[in-house]
């Protein structure tokens, strides 16, 4: 087994973190009523029919309600709609809870909701997500308190898609720069964003949603780009918590500080590479499964990850009813990638090169780590990889628009149900109708999404998402790498946290912080 270079940040976390223990620059915060909350990015987009980046979402699950919401086990629970029936296959009628209204003291009504879902189909505003209502054939408002969807067909995803986190229900009339100010009914409300730097919020006396019994009035959003400088202001003090943003060699150092403690949970965010599939030489799937098994990811996981993901073969959770492990499985295996690289004609060149491949990042540090770890074990099978690291607005652009060849990501939430497959691979569904952004098309992959979205035998659409699933594994347009878990690190004057699988801040709502 080749010798794997890990990246020097554990040195230099232990390094700033002696520097500040000779110092002892512990930094008290003036405003101990303010919860300083540190991410990676600022989100892309705080309008909930728009943003789609994990910062975007986690944010607006907390400004925003969703017509449902969905439980721990991933089935659907009443949100705003107190209640919904389907006297036909083609009619949804939902029920909206009384006495509703947005953070600006306007009452939420039916006529919100049409707004929110004909403003992502018509072009009022610019949003991969337009294309999951297409199903829906017309809309109406019977009364303040009603809302019946006529659809064009079944669709067995549209509830999911009616929930928090998937979407949020906007008022009437709210247009492209609604991101700016926007206002929801959500457990808390926006109070203002500064780009790279913060986003505050605080709790919203307006909320109808009486769940959870936290006490924390304001959170403050940090940006903070470095995970090291991240570590080190929850070292300090001066900040109190975050989730799933540091690399796991940190974690045994934080875990030594009384003033911190660690919670996590199994996760089902999925690390996985993307290849743009309409590359002159990703095109290929041999050279996608050549670069698939010259990844040691046992390796990987034990080093990088210090044991805290675990390895997968699909988007949905392991234990999801879709989910099927009998899947092309591209283990650590650099005589086959080797092997595959020749079949594909790219034989070893002077200087042992194959050929040349760009993979794309953002400027996250565990994404880098990895990148260069890719780097080095692809370099072994004669793959030459280039790195480029990106901020989060022009990386997510770039993917977009298919300007790339490889690239590496983390699907956080949207994974948790097998509507997913058509949002990231259907033909139907590239940028800027969903998030195929390796351009993949395959006409029977496609046959067996809109045959699993129509039908309403379970054990039928069972069967055409394990064949989905053995598509897109044989084929591999996106190699899935592992379930990071789910790990919130804060300081002990916040209580109350309940880690959730997919890293969502909803623990904000029942946590509660000693002033």
């Amino acid at each position: 087994m080749p010798r794997l270079l890990i990246p020097r940040i554990s040195c230099l976390v232990l390094l700033c973190f002696g520097v500040l223990a000779i110092t002892s620059c512990h930094r008290q915060r003036s405003d101990r009523g303010t919860v300083v909350f540190l991410i990676e990015s600022s989100p892309t987009s705080l309008d909930p029919r728009v943003g789609t980046d994990a910062q975007s979402e986690h944010i607006d699950e907390l400004l925003f309600d969703g017509l449902v919401e969905r439980d721990a086990s991933f089935r659907v629970k009443p949100g705003l709609a107190d209640s919904w029936e389907q006297p036909d296959p083609l009619t949804v009628i939902f029920h909206l809870h009384p006495n509703v209204h947005f953070s600006d003291g306007r009452p939420l009504t039916s006529r919100d909701v049409l707004w929110t879902i004909r403003s992502m189909r018509d072009g009022t505003v610019i949003t991969a997500k337009g294309a999951s209502y297409a199903s829906v054939a017309s809309m109406a408002a019977p009364d303040p308190l009603t809302v019946v969807l006529h659809l064009k067909e079944p669709d067995n995803f549209l509830l999911t898609n009616l929930s928090a986190g998937a979407m949020g229900i906007v008022p009437y009339g709210s247009g492209r720069d609604f991101w700016r100010h926007p206002i929801g009914s959500g457990p808390f409300r926006f109070v203002s964003q500064e780009i790279d730097k913060e986003v505050i919020v605080e709790r919203n006396p307006q909320s109808w949603n009486t769940e959870g019994n936290g006490n924390i009035e304001r959170v403050r959003f940090a940006v903070v780009p470095e995970p090291v400088t991240r570590a080190l202001e929850l070292r300090k003090g001066s900040a109190d918590l975050e989730s799933n943003s540091l690399t796991p060699d940190m974690l045994p150092e934080l875990a030594r500080e009384k003033d911190l403690a660690i919670d996590s949970k199994a996760g089902t965010q999925v690390q996985y590479l993307a290849f743009n599939t309409v590359d002159p030489v990703l095109r290929d799937a041999r050279v996608r499964q050549a670069i698939a098994c010259a990844i040691d990811i046992p390796l990987i996981l034990k080093t990088l990850q210090a044991g805290r993901a675990q390895p997968t073969v699909s988007l949905l959770p392991a234990t999801h009813w879709a989910w099927t492990g009998d899947v092309d499985r591209y283990d650590f295996d650099p005589s086959r990638a080797e092997r595959l690289l020749e079949e594909a004609g790219y034989p070893r060149k002077a200087g042992g090169v194959r050929l040349h491949l760009t993979l794309k990042t953002s400027t996250d540090e565990g994404t880098r780590q990895l990148a260069a770890t890719l780097q080095q074990q692809l370099a072994a099978v004669g793959i030459d990889l280039d790195i480029r690291s990106y901020e989060a607005a022009t990386y997510i652009q770039d993917l977009n628009r298919g300007s790339f060849q490889i690239y590496a990501l983390r699907w956080v939430g949207g994974n948790e149900q097998p509507d997913i497959f058509a949002y990231a691979f259907s033909s139907a569904r590239i940028p800027p109708k969903g998030a195929n952004r390796g351009r993949y098309r395959n006409p029977e992959l496609d046959a067996l999404l809109a045959d699993a979205s129509s039908s309403t035998d379970q054990e039928r659409r069972r069967k055409d998402y394990v064949q989905v699933q053995q598509i897109l594994a044989r084929d591999l347009p996106a190699f899935n790498l592992w379930y990071k878990d789910s790990i919130v690190v804060h300081n002990r004057r916040i209580s109350g946290i309940s880690v959730s699988p997919s890293g969502s801040f909803d623990f904000l709502r029942s946590a509660h912080v000693q002033m």
